[in-house]
Order: structure tokens, then C-alpha cells, then sequence
């Protein structure tokens, strides 16, 4: 089965299979991500990893029901090549960065695993409501030879729910780069009285979608010729009944500009200002999620 029309890019898509108590989601970023990797110059395998990342946090964050949610995405730890890994998402806006150790990196293999990489670190996800202003936040150890090992995890054991996530990045014909996921979840029954579904490992309607959604390959999630419709049919179209939810549109998600700036730096006290001030008096705001350097006179009235 072959698409005629555009390809799914810079889009999220739910869908549920009720009668296997599961959901799922797959994004693809293309355009935006292209954007957001451009600002940077990361060298192949940084680059890779936060690609990677980018659309992870597409996933997940695309989950959130609240508008003004937000998703936060962060990767740490103190010895390896990456210090820091962070993304976010929010109203379908995402944005990312990578610090990493380049002499470092230099030494290291040309594809290098998650452990040659981060060394021993954790995986922190952060979920914030901005309705109800709830916040939850799950760290788990960055186990696995990949980031979607390591999100699996997290699923398993911050939240007990068995998930199955799966990541793939590519580079499409014009050079540009495509980075395409899938996420499915097991669903509890939650009635009073009754088994929560997740806490079994072994049960199997999760053992028969977690089969099915293992054979979809890389390089179907990054195949521009296939619609988010045709991976779902082409996983699930023996299910009796799978229902497809609204698309998310994805674009890049770079928060900072010189006004915000302006009011940050403005609430300092007059004598902090001038001591982060040149000699020219102007403090220069960097920001590690687009690069880009926001020159702000240290005199700004209040």
C-alpha cells in the first residue's frame, strides 16, 4: 500500500486498540527538526542522539491533554561525553540541546553506544500540568544500548505500565533529516475490584500488540511514502476495531526572545547588573536551546 498524498512530517497521531487495552503514538519530524539541529553544528553522533531525543519528546509530550502542559525531557550525568541531554515540549512546540565533552567525543567510536556516551546517568521525564498545576516527575537509571531502551525503562519502572518505544533517524533525499517513533502503552481496566491490567508483564493481549508493533522497522517510521494510516494498518489491521485520534501539528519551540530577556535580566538588583555587565555595559544572554546571543544594557530601567 503506497500514499499519493504529502507525507506525514513535523506531526504527531494517537490511536487506541480497545479491545487490547493499548494506545499508542507515532510522530514524524522532518522541516522542524532540520531548524532546531541547524542552530548548532552538533558533530554526527550528537547530533543523532539529540535527534533522537527531539522526537521522543514529540511523542510523549504530544500525550498531554492540557493545552499548556509542558514535557520536559532531561538526560544527565558527571563523567560521560554528553553532561546534558534537555527537550521540551509544549502546545506542540519542541526545542533541544545537547553539552557535550568534544575532545572527548574525538576518542570515542563513530557511532557510540548510550553507555560510551552518558556513562552512568539517569533519565529524568517531568510532566507539568499548567490547568491544575500538578507536577510529576519519574528518574530512572539510563539503562539500555539506546534512548529508547532507556524510555522503556522509565515507563516500567517509574510507572509501572509496559510500553515499548521505538526511535529511528535517517536522512531523506535532499539531505535533510527524518526522525520517526513509535510508542505503544498497555492500559490498566482501573474498575474498583478488579485487576489493573499493567501490573502483568505476561498478559496477553499486551504480548500480542507488543509482537505486532516489534516488526515495524526504522526505516518505515522515516518512509515519507507512508502515512501514519497505512504504519497503523500495516500493524494492527487484523484488530477488530482501532480508533485513530486528532493530529498534532509539530513545529520548532524556542521560547526566548529579547523582550522576556529584557523583563528577566530587568528584576536583578541594579548592582547585580552591573557586575554581569562588560565594559561596554551590556550583559549577553545565551540560549543553549537556539543559539543565539541577546545583548541587554545592564541600565535598563525597571
Amino acid at each position: 500500500m503506497t500514499d499519493t498524498q504529502s507525507p506525514d512530517l513535523d506531526r504527531a497521531i494517537g490511536f487506541t486498540l480497545p479491545d487490547r487495552h493499548a494506545r499508542g503514538r507515532i510522530a514524524r519530524l522532518g522541516p522542524v527538526m532540520d531548524e532546531i539541529l541547524a542552530a548548532h553544528a552538533y558533530p554526527p553522533a550528537i547530533e543523532k542522539l539529540l535527534a533522537e531525543a527531539l522526537v521522543l519528546t514529540a511523542l510523549l509530550g504530544s500525550t498531554l491533554k492540557d493545552a499548556g502542559g509542558q514535557l520536559t525531557l532531561q538526560a544527565q550525568t558527571e563523567s560521560g561525553i554528553v553532561s546534558l541531554l534537555v527537550c521540551d515540549y509544549q502546545g506542540g512546540a519542541v526545542r533541544g540541546y545537547v553539552q557535550y565533552d568534544a575532545d572527548r567525543l574525538a576518542e570515542a567510536p563513530g557511532d557510540p553506544t548510550l553507555m560510551a556516551l552518558f556513562g552512568t546517568g539517569y533519565l529524568a521525564i517531568t510532566f507539568d500540568q499548567a490547568a491544575t498545576g500538578e507536577r510529576y516527575q519519574g528518574i530512572v537509571p539510563l539503562d539500555g544500548a539506546t534512548l529508547a531502551d532507556a524510555a522503556q525503562s522509565y515507563f516500567l519502572q517509574s510507572e509501572q505500565i509496559p510500553s515499548l518505544i521505538r526511535l529511528a533517524v535517517a536522512r531523506g533525499v535532499d539531505g535533510g533529516m527524518i526522525g520517526g517513533g513509535l510508542f505503544l502503552q498497555h492500559l490498566p481496566e482501573g474498575e474498583e475490584g478488579r485487576e489493573r491490567l499493567h501490573v502483568r508483564d505476561d498478559h496477553p493481549e499486551w504480548q500480542h500488540v507488543e509482537t505486532l508493533a516489534a516488526t515495524m522497522g526504522p526505516d518505515e517510521l522515516t518512509d515519507l511514502s507512508a502515512s501514519f494510516e497505512t504504519l497503523i494498518w500495516r500493524l494492527f489491521n487484523e484488530e477488530r476495531e482501532v480508533r485513530t485520534l486528532a493530529a498534532v501539528d509539530l513545529s520548532k519551540g524556542c521560547r526566548c526572545n529579547a523582550d522576556y530577556i529584557g523583563q528577566v535580566i530587568a528584576k536583578f538588583p541594579v548592582e547585580d547588573r552591573a557586575h554581569m555587565a562588560d565594559e561596554q555595559g551590556v550583559i549577553t544572554v545565551d540560549c543553549a536551546f537556539c543559539a543565539r546571543k541577546f545583548p541587554v544594557p545592564a541600565d535598563l530601567a525597571v
